[in-house]
């Protein structure tokens, strides 16, 4: 098989970005407002105009192509954050300018909780979740996969407007026979905001080449779409995918649980961006996709079992957590640990079997992870008391086990909550928090409040006894 060049260290780069004279000619460096292993991000000022940016330094050479050609291909939509232009250079730091968005939902939820029980009203709720949809809707139109949606990615600008935001995790999935049409294709970005690519981009040796013609997007939802991505879902099967990526090169097979051992990726794995001293992100690169994806408290039950035949339906239950944190402003799952985190999904939505899921036999850990019983599961309903029907129902259609059976985001912009009332108050009349919900390691206006969700396998976090026996392939853990 052939070897991928290997990649460059972790903070290959010959200056720093105070110095870099292709970003100092253009741009005014204020302050840093977030660092973390694989990036930093510093309020700028653009000297033409005096625009406030933000800068995001990306160390991992990976994680930036991935953010770079998915924001080119979403580009145009009013709920997406702008890259506004890039950097880079061979051996050096990709160097994205981004608008500069000073908080994001986690501080709308955590101001919630301040409000003396008043929280965040019914009207307020709705408009929020629509600019949430719009924005995934123009990623899945596309067939951009987000990954790590989070209400601490869901970045808000001081007039209200919502952006989905941090695409380092970022995916291009396509159906077979449409991966190389959308691209071959060449078609230009619209002439609002253009995405220039800066100086020399890192040679193939090192980086893989980035398209620096990006697919047209369409934020208006009535009007056409890329080639190929009309529906993801035509009927109730889910589809299988081919993902539009950087080589033709295979992927291992990748689970969070390692098929039944417990992870040596340790808690800071997923706390910013990929780690390539890693051996499950390293087999990334080869093409296919790896489970270790996302932040614990929102990960897909088909992620937490070991899948890398995955969809855009993973971003779906991501926003089911969402919308029930939002509703009720406390996370809908809070694992400790992968092991966890599937037992209290399981605690709500009862076991997984082929009759819930058919096709959940093939999981890669299903055979390996098992729980006892659950006779009576509590139901979303038990997590969203003194909430709506509507409201309820509104979850549910995201926090199902069957993929195929989550509706999409264009399905419940259309949904009929959305039009009863209390109706979605105008976006000048949400209440945007004035700070920062706290300070975050990787993305500008970014902010986490979420300990003990990154990705962490370790049994000795699940509080229930556990039995472990050998089987005819290794060992199977059943958990009680």
């Amino acid at each position: 098989m052939d070897q991928l060049p290997p990649s460059p260290p972790p903070h290959a780069k010959s200056w720093s970005i105070h110095t870099r004279p292709e970003i100092i000619a253009k741009y005014e460096i204020q302050e840093r407002v977030g660092s973390g292993a694989y990036s930093d991000v510093y309020k700028a000022r653009r000297l033409s105009d005096n625009l406030i940016v933000a800068l995001k330094e990306i160390h991992d050479y990976q994680s930036a192509f991935r953010e770079i050609e998915a924001l080119q291909i979403v580009q145009n939509c009013p709920n997406i954050v702008v890259l506004h232009e890039y950097f880079w250079r061979e051996d050096e730091d990709a160097v994205l300018v981004l608008e500069f968005l000073r908080t994001d939902l986690a501080a709308v939820i955590k101001e919630g909780k301040k409000n003396g029980g008043i929280g965040v009203s019914a009207g307020e709720i709705k408009r929020w979740m629509m600019q949430i949809l719009s924005g995934l809707d123009a990623c899945h139109r596309n067939m951009v996969v987000h990954r790590d949606l989070k209400p601490s990615n869901l970045l808000i600008s001081e007039d209200g407007i919502l952006k989905l935001a941090d695409f380092g995790q970022a995916r291009i999935l396509m159906e077979p026979g449409f991966v190389s049409t959308a691209m071959d294709e060449n078609i230009q970005p619209h002439e609002e905001n253009p995405v220039n690519q800066q100086e020399v981009v890192p040679s193939a040796e090192n980086v893989p080449q980035i398209n620096t013609s990006p697919i047209e997007v369409q934020s208006n939802l009535e009007q056409g779409v890329v080639k190929g991505s009309e529906s993801f879902r035509e009927s109730g099967e889910s589809k299988t995918y081919d993902y539009l990526d950087e080589t033709s090169f295979r992927d291992g097979d990748t689970s969070c649980l390692a098929t039944g051992t417990a992870s040596d990726m340790g808690d800071d794995f997923m706390r910013s961006t990929y780690n390539y001293e890693t051996d499950e992100v390293d087999n990334e690169r080869y093409g296919l996709l790896t489970s270790c994806v996302g932040t614990r408290w929102f990960r897909a039950p088909e992620l937490l079992y070991g899948s890398t035949d995955y969809g855009l339906e993973i971003d779906l239950w991501s926003l089911g957590c969402i919308f029930a944190e939002l509703l009720t402003l406390e996370p809908l799952f809070p694992g400790t640990s992968d092991i966890d985190q599937l037992s209290r999904i399981i605690n709500v939505l009862g076991n997984l079997t082929e009759q819930v899921w058919p096709g959940c036999l093939k999981l890669p850990d299903y055979g390996t992870i098992s729980f006892a019983k659950v006779e009576n599961p509590t139901g979303v309903e038990a997590c969203l008391t003194n909430h709506s029907q509507d409201e309820i129902a509104l979850v549910k259609k995201l926090v199902s086990y069957d993929p195929a059976a989550r509706a999409t985001a264009m399905e419940l912009l259309r949904d009929e909550y959305f039009s009863k009332e209390p109706l979605p108050v105008p976006i000048s009349e949400l209440r945007v928090p004035l700070l920062n919900s706290g300070q975050d390691e990787d993305s500008p206006g970014r902010y986490d409040d979420y300990p003990d969700r990154d990705s962490d396998s370790d049994f000795d976090d699940f509080g229930g006894p556990m039995n472990i026996r050998s089987t005819s392939t290794g060992f199977s853990i059943q958990f009680s």
